[in-house]
């Protein structure tokens, strides 16, 4: 029998988020590889399964991030290539800042191995709902938070702007679990060519269990250098600025109109 894979999202908050299709392919896979951010998480999802096998073991402070992926990767893909199925249970999203689920398919595919991911619901969903955000209003830009600082990134201060892992902002390293308040203040200092330093900003974190308080945290751009802030902590800018009109397109809009109400 040929091995398989499937990477599933569990969604953020325990019990709550896991969907039909993601439950069945954990309670009927060989083993199951948890990338969960809780271990409470852990111990339900072992409820479900005999053989749960933990990936944050790979983890070390001071240890290349690129290192431990290749890890979980070369982890997941041994027990597919022994011929059992296999699955990735992730929270979240597994497609969302996860590497390695989208790795593992990448090489169970190449290999001829059958593989699938099944979405969940992420920490930008959650983010939507308990900030009462409408993306398509204004429009929203994301970006994680290092790659915004190391390349020259465009942004649109008239949409919002959400960076993600503002916890290891400016971190070149992938070695550490933090980084501090210097980091954040280039942050800052890159934001504040659009945005006035008294504009407030968000600090977002998501409820993992049930019993937990969603944080979102009012506070200034110039106060984010000294704030409170976790790996799991997430930025949202709103808007600064009204969107401004493109008026050359929109009189070639009104002339397309025009001349096909002549043709009537």
């Amino acid at each position: 029998m040929p091995g398989s894979l499937a990477c599933v999202g569990i969604g953020m908050t325990l019990g709550a988020h896991i969907c039909p299709l993601a439950k069945s392919y954990i309670e009927q896979a060989d083993v199951v590889f948890s990338g969960v951010s809780n271990g409470i998480v852990e111990l339900w999802l072992q409820e479900m399964h005999s053989d749960v096998r933990s990936l944050q073991v790979y983890y070390k402070e001071g240890k290349s991030r690129h290192i431990t992926y290749r890890e979980m990767v070369d982890a997941i893909l041994t027990e597919v290539r022994a011929g059992k199925k296999v699955v990735g249970a992730f929270y979240g999203h597994p497609g969302v800042f996860a590497h390695a689920p989208h790795k593992s398919i990448e090489l169970a595919k190449a290999e001829g191995f059958d593989a699938v991911m099944v979405p969940g619901i992420s920490a930008e969903d959650c983010l939507i709902a308990d900030l009462a955000i409408d993306p398509g209003k204004f429009g929203c830009q994301q970006f994680e938070a290092s790659q915004f600082m190391f390349y020259k990134r465009r942004f649109d201060p008239s949409s919002y702007l959400v960076l993600w892992q503002i916890g290891l902002a400016g971190d070149k390293s992938m070695a550490k679990f933090a980084t501090g308040a210097a980091h954040r203040q280039v942050l800052i200092e890159l934001l504040s060519t659009e945005y006035p330093l008294d504009h407030q900003v968000i600090l977002y974190e998501a409820a993992v269990l049930p019993i937990d308080t969603v944080r979102k945290q009012t506070l200034t751009l110039a106060e984010l250098a000294d704030a409170d802030i976790y790996m799991h902590t997430t930025l949202v800018i709103p808007p600064s600025q009204k969107m401004q009109p493109n008026q050359a397109v929109l009189d070639r809009l009104a002339q397309i109109e025009k001349e096909a109400e002549r043709e009537l």
